[in-house]
């Protein structure tokens, strides 16, 4: 008996230690928030992976940013592999009138290439960034991945080699829209022009500009962008009696 006990507990022993053991994904946060001011330009640079701008009533911007590696490592291995992340940098500063966001890492490009638009990343990173509503937002050049904005009432500017655009906005809200695709489409639920290349390989939605209308200019080398309405429920009616 006291045998099998022995034999049952060194068991439990090992699935204690291969638990313990079991390969992870290295993963680093961080969260900074910076004074800044509504009506200011957010700028965006070199910036790759999922990122999300959401617009807030604060007069500062926050940004939160998480980098993890690809695939899992055995705790033995961590030291190693999270010198990757290491040299993944995201810095915000102010330079003039703009808040610049920009992201430097090394890239490692596979051969033969598995894809022309591929950037060559070994990391995933995240971006989370609040900032207030009525900010200019300029994406200058993300690289692959997606991005997602939502209530942002200033202009917007993106370009995106490859993956996916898609914004949330204000059903009532008046947009001049130019959202373009070298390769892929537009999907937009405001009325606009659609046009197409001979050969399909392209896609655009343009609404006409008009007076004090919100200016969206897209475009995705290779993916999609999606448009869609916030439907803002109506405020129930008073039950006040009327004098």
């Amino acid at each position: 008996m006291l045998r099998k006990l022995a034999i049952v507990g060194l068991g439990i022993g090992w699935m204690s230690f291969a638990i313990d053991q079991a390969p992870q994904k290295i993963q680093v946060s961080k969260t900074e928030q910076i004074d800044f001011q509504p009506g200011g330009v957010l700028r965006l640079t070199n910036s790759t992976g999922t990122l999300t701008v959401e617009g807030w009533d604060q007069p500062k911007a926050e940004i939160t940013t998480i980098k993890s590696t690809k695939r899992a490592y055995a705790s033995g291995e961590n030291t190693k592999f999270s010198a990757v992340l290491d040299s993944v940098h995201v810095t915000a500063q102010h330079k003039g009138d703009e808040l610049v966001v920009a992201t430097n890492f090394p890239r490692h490009r596979a051969w033969p290439p598995g894809n022309p638009w591929g950037d060559g990343a070994n990391f995933d990173l995240d971006y989370l960034i609040r900032i207030p509503r009525n900010t200019r937002l300029i994406i200058a050049g993300h690289d692959v991945g997606e991005i997602h904005i939502d209530d942002v009432a200033g202009d917007i500017d993106v370009t995106l080699l490859q993956g996916e655009v898609m914004l949330h906005l204000p059903q009532d809200g008046k947009y001049a829209i130019n959202a373009k695709t070298d390769y892929g489409n537009v999907n937009c639920d405001f009325p606009g022009e659609e046009k197409r290349r001979r050969w399909l390989t392209g896609h655009q939605w343009v609404t006409g500009d008009s007076a004090g209308a919100q200016k969206l200019n897209l475009r995705v080398g290779y993916g999609d962008v999606v448009i869609l309405k916030t439907q803002i429920p109506k405020a129930p009616p008073s039950t006040l009696a009327v004098p």
